[in-house]
């Protein structure tokens, strides 16, 4: 008797390239941004309306200048209690992560993987010629997983 397969018979399937699956294909587009001179109060209610965590500051050219996130604004509520300053004041300018970490769209997704492993961020922008393009999450690296056949993604 021989050995028996608890996974079933595989069938032959062509792998992909992985230089072609590139973190572009996968990133999101259409993304909310905020204006440096915008009030905190208007990012939250933003973050809360659309449930997200965060999201790029931009010129009006649409050129990266910084990240808020909640706990940025978390950040500026705490301090607005404690120095009793009306948050009504407070900008996003003054309370935005200007060092932003940046990926480029044409890396393989895989590549893209260890990025987020390394550096532990939760999202990276994308630029091209200096303006915000896209951003790619670790919620779109797992939507990238679940589309592509599986065998294609863990066999790699």
């Amino acid at each position: 008797m021989g050995i028996i397969s608890f996974q079933g018979a595989r069938s032959k399937t062509k792998k992909l390239d992985e230089t072609q699956i590139k973190v572009s294909d996968y990133m999101t587009k259409g993304l909310i941004t905020f204006g440096p001179d915008q009030s905190v109060m208007e990012v939250i209610e933003t973050l809360i309306k659309h449930k997200i965590s965060g999201g790029p500051v931009v010129d009006v050219n649409n050129r990266l200048l910084g990240i808020i996130s909640e706990g940025d604004c978390i950040k500026q509520l705490n301090e607005s209690r404690y120095y009793n300053m009306p948050i009504e004041d407070a900008r996003v300018e003054n309370f935005m992560v200007k060092d932003v970490e940046t990926i480029d769209g044409n890396l393989n997704i895989f590549d893209a993987v260890n990025k987020f492993l390394q550096t532990k961020r939760r999202r990276f922008p994308i630029l091209e010629d200096g303006k915000l393009i896209g951003q790619i999450s670790q919620r779109d690296i797992m939507k990238a997983a679940l589309e592509m056949d599986g065998q294609n993604w863990w066999d790699r």
